[in-house]
């Protein structure tokens, strides 16, 4: 999946026309932005297990694009703060100890509230960045999957965790007005707990690396 959604983003730069560069010094930015979030979710640690897990069970959170909505405001010229905004959707299933494919959570929400500085390379009209900062995956919503209901499962639950982001992309302005287009690749560093419980039990706990890729494409507004 990424190296399709690396071309799309490849062929949106080709496309654009860069306008004249601006100061951004005092500006906002506002980014609307089709999302492509590429979740790992393999377990790491196993620290609850009374129902005996297969060995070498492994599993992994689904792909997913969703919309989102960036907001920067540039200290500096080559200098910003930006936070996003969306929410986005996962399973989790096995790839290994049961049959591939066997839900064990079902739509799982979370909120990535995501702060990043940002430092933007001075390359004319085209403005390369790279920047860094700290995520909080708050969980809003998660559901015991399909496998796990016959077994007694009433509930699951994910732990909201503080985690670390890499950033790197492009800002490519195509008008003199504050248009443009962005490119847009995050790396974020993450872990979660999930527990699963019979009642009010704790059946298994379990510790998942995340550690999405954030790969995002779309429109820009500078005011």
């Amino acid at each position: 999946m990424k190296a399709p959604l690396l071309a799309g983003f490849a062929a949106l730069a080709v496309l654009a026309t860069p306008a004249s560069a601006e100061d951004m010094q005092g500006k906002v930015q506002v980014k609307l932005l089709g999302t492509a979030v590429l979740p790992d979710g393999k377990i790491t640690d196993v620290n609850v297990d009374i129902v005996g897990l297969p060995a070498g069970t492994q599993t992994k959170a689904n792909d997913n694009v969703v919309p989102t909505v960036a907001i920067e405001y540039f200290v500096a010229d080559n200098f910003s703060i930006e936070t996003i905004c969306c929410f986005t959707q996962h399973d989790v299933d096995t790839t290994a100890g049961f049959p591939a494919g066997t839900e064990l959570v079902s739509n799982a929400r979370v909120i990535p509230a995501t702060f990043t500085a940002k430092y933007h390379v001075d390359g004319g009209a085209i403005r390369p960045y790279v920047g860094a900062g700290v995520t909080y995956f708050l969980w809003v919503k998660d559901r015991p999957g399909a496998a796990t209901i016959p077994l007694g499962v009433t509930e699951t639950d994910f732990s909201d965790e503080f985690g670390f982001v890499l950033q790197a992309g492009v800002d490519i302005p195509v008008s003199d007005n504050g248009f443009g287009i962005s490119l847009d690749a995050k790396r974020y560093f993450v872990d979660t707990t999930s527990r699963w419980y019979v009642g009010d039990v704790v059946a298994i706990e379990t510790v998942h690396k995340l550690d999405p890729w954030v790969l995002s494409a779309g429109v820009t507004f500078a005011f």
